[in-house]
């Protein structure tokens, strides 16, 4: 073997690694900064309560709100900017919103105060389906009991599905405040 074949080898194994090393950093290095070409922040919406956070709203947010025109609007929050709150590109003054509502998550409100209905239902049809059954007069179908559970059950159902959703009016208690985060604003300037 000559001993130029050997520098060759050599050689070829030094590019062949920078070169490895160049497409691992530089892959890693764009990945870095990929960030940076993206967009700004958008502005945000928040919702206080006597001064205190309650809820932000930014882009890309699922928003349900009643404006000052007592019309509900629903949607996915497009862009916030200009003081506007673009709810499937429809654009709202944020100070033309009225109440903002939000669906509670942490149970399935709707679904339980169904159920919960049905068995207050339930209770009821099965005292009369009893009764018929052993040949009892209508009078003597139900007791107390009964009609106190069943009660019970109809009225937590009824009250289950209209927690469904938490409003929050814009008036005394709540308030909405619009924060502008966009970093390239020219404070100051007078076009």
């Amino acid at each position: 073997m000559m001993p130029w074949e050997n520098v060759n080898k050599l050689v070829a194994a030094i590019f062949e690694s920078l070169h490895y090393l160049v497409l691992m950093k530089g892959s890693f290095l764009l990945a870095l900064l990929i960030p940076l070409f993206g967009f700004s922040q958008s502005d945000l919406l928040m919702l206080n309560k006597n001064s205190a956070h309650e809820l932000t709203f930014a882009t890309g947010m699922h928003f349900n709100f009643e404006t000052t025109y007592q019309q509900w609007f629903e949607g996915t929050i497009t862009a916030i900017r200009h003081d506007s709150v673009f709810v499937n590109g429809m654009p709202f003054h944020y100070k033309e919103i009225k109440t903002v509502r939000r669906e509670r998550t942490k149970l399935n409100y709707q679904t339980d105060g169904t159920l919960l209905m049905i068995a207050g239902g339930g209770v009821l049809l099965l005292g009369a389906v009893n009764g018929l059954y052993r040949g009892d007069p209508a009078n003597s179908w139900y007791t107390t009991t009964s009609f106190i559970v069943a009660g019970t059950l109809l009225a937590g159902g009824f009250i289950l599905t209209r927690l469904h959703y938490k409003k929050y009016p814009i008036g005394k208690k709540y308030s909405l405040q619009y924060l502008e985060l966009n970093p390239n604003k020219m404070v100051g300037s007078s076009l």
